[in-house]
């Protein structure tokens, strides 16, 4: 097992950098560059995407004959511009800028962005916790309905409950997690029924002042729609495989002999086909975590208001922030290949007859 961690280990430089490579190749090419982004602000404010219907480049000359390359520049010095190129980094050819940020991010310094005026590693240390606690308590949840409701659909196989819980389940998965957390806001958040939650943000503005028992009161008040809303795919994900695991132990031999001795059904569900069928579920959290980590925080922050990683990943990219969005891009690919190595190692922990050095061999 040592060697496979080695070797999925050192598989992480190479993947990394396959990553970084492909999305600063496609960076190159995106219309909207940070220094539009200043000179659309500095000519009143307007949107720096609207002149991109050619394509990008607008080549026109200024009083001084020096070409313009930025659209909305008109009527800017040259030096200017210069002066931005050199402070964003842009006065180096592409290939030198791309080295000397892997030479960063070798000793860990993930630069500072543009527009913040804070280094990466403290934005992201400084909305991380936001993002963990919504994908944690999503995990959490999504474990807790889905493995009882699996099981008991496993054992009520075709029965009236596993028919009408399937079909429960399908529209739930089918609901896009965007659109259930407006339907949320809409009839709990003071849309057009019940005010029961609060609509944005995940303390109240005189959280400092409360007590402790308060302060965790009005966390999970706050909480409560967010992770309801992210919670709905990994729910119904995760019910059914658990369901399918359990059939799939359910007719092994091994059960048909427990069954045989005459041990009773509890005794075989959960003293021989528990620890087999929950194997892939169990050693499934991590991915399950990251996935909706990852995948459902941006939507999901970004519909309540929540300052964690999806939001500042969202603005980043739309403010052009680079700095910030490579860093996160970085570590957010480093935590995936992490996350990728701890489920292989639970997998061993759950059922240590796994050995993943010989399936390699």
């Amino acid at each position: 097992m040592g060697a496979y961690i080695a070797r999925r280990l050192l598989l992480i430089i190479p993947t990394l950098l396959g990553i970084m490579i492909i999305n600063f190749t496609l960076v190159q090419f995106v219309p909207g560059g940070p220094i539009e982004q200043v000179i659309a602000r500095m000519e009143g404010g307007g949107d720096v995407f609207e002149g991109f219907a050619g394509g990008g480049a607008d080549v026109a000359t200024q009083a001084g004959g020096a070409s313009e390359r930025y659209i909305g520049a008109r009527g800017l010095p040259p030096e200017f511009i210069a002066e931005l190129e050199r402070e964003f980094g842009f006065d180096k050819p592409p290939l030198e800028r791309f080295l000397n940020m892997l030479w960063n991010y070798m000793r860990l310094d993930f630069g500072t962005s543009y527009f913040r005026s804070i280094s990466v590693i403290d934005l992201v240390l400084e909305k991380m916790p936001v993002s963990i606690s919504l994908g944690l308590w999503s995990t959490v949840i999504a474990y807790l309905v889905s493995i009882p409701l699996g099981i008991r659909k496993a054992v009520k196989d075709g029965s009236r409950f596993d028919t009408w819980t399937s079909a429960t389940i399908i529209v739930a998965y089918a609901i896009p997690g965007f659109l259930f957390a407006i339907l949320l806001l809409v009839l709990f958040a003071g849309g057009s029924y019940w005010q029961i939650f609060p609509l944005r943000g995940l303390t109240s503005d005189n959280w400092s002042e409360l007590s402790l028992m308060g302060k965790v009161a009005d966390y999970f008040w706050h909480i409560t729609l967010p992770v309801l809303a992210s919670t709905i795919s990994a729910f119904a994900t995760l019910t059914l495989l658990t369901k399918n695991s359990f059939l799939d132990e359910i007719k092994k031999h091994y059960v048909m002999t427990a069954r045989a001795k005459g041990l009773s059904e509890r005794n075989v569900l959960y003293g021989h086909v528990f620890r087999n069928a929950m194997l892939i579920v169990i050693a499934g959290f991590p991915a399950v975590f990251i996935g909706i980590f990852f995948s459902g925080s941006i939507i999901i922050e970004t519909i309540f208001s929540l300052d964690g990683l999806g939001r500042l990943g969202f603005e980043a990219a739309v403010a052009r922030d680079y700095p910030v969005i490579f860093g996160t891009l970085f570590i957010f690919g480093l935590m995936s290949l992490i996350v990728g190595i701890i489920s292989d190692i639970m997998y061993v922990l759950v059922d240590p007859r796994i050995d993943f050095e010989k399936r390699e061999g």
